[in-house]
């Protein structure tokens, strides 16, 4: 498939993010932009931040629990 070059104005932080994120995909940065967008144009993104709520929502009461136990315990403590 033939390739198109596209220009993109992003802030600096944003860029970095995206450089890391790719490196860390073993990613081009063209590769994985790529993938983002074929990810929410499919619908792919939206899928997974609506399964991701509805697993925080079923479980959030497992989170809460380990929190306020991790809470009442002094939290975690270095070996030593």
């Amino acid at each position: 498939m033939a390739k198109t070059q596209l220009g993109a104005r992003v802030d600096e932080d944003v860029a970095e993010l995206a450089k890391k994120r790719a490196a860390d995909l073993g990613l081009s940065i063209g590769d994985y932009l790529a993938r983002l967008v074929q990810d929410d144009a499919s619908g792919l993104r939206a899928r997974a931040l609506d399964a991701a709520s509805r697993f925080l929502t079923e479980h959030q009461s497992v989170f809460d629990d380990a929190e306020d136990a991790q809470q009442a315990s002094g939290g975690a403590r270095a070996a030593g």
